[in-house]
Order: C-alpha cells, then sequence, then structure tokens
C-alpha cells in the first residue's frame, strides 16, 4: 500500500503528540530547527545521510 508522505506525516504527527506529550516548546524547535537546517549550508551533507 502506497501512502503519500502529505498523508503520513500528519498522522504520525499527531499519534506522536498524543502517546508521547512532549511539550510544545520543543515541538516548535524540531520544527523550525528542520526548517532552517533544510535550508543552509550543510543541507548537502546532511541529505546523503538521510537517505
Amino acid at each position: 500500500m502506497d501512502v503519500p508522505l502529505w498523508l503520513a506525516l500528519p498522522v504520525v504527527g499527531v499519534l506522536g503528540i498524543k502517546l508521547i506529550r512532549p511539550p510544545w516548546w520543543l515541538i516548535a524547535v524540531l520544527l523550525l530547527g528542520g526548517y532552517l537546517l533544510a535550508d543552509s549550508l550543510l543541507a548537502p551533507v546532511i541529505d546523503p545521510a538521510l537517505k
């Protein structure tokens, strides 16, 4: 079964928040950090490690 990424990410995110209950500031830091890191000079270095 192929699930689109845009559907899988919110489902995993909602389940993770409900089950683990991390603080909201941690979620905001992870989202903002990931967004900023993806657009940085380190992106070409990190990209092969994630594949």
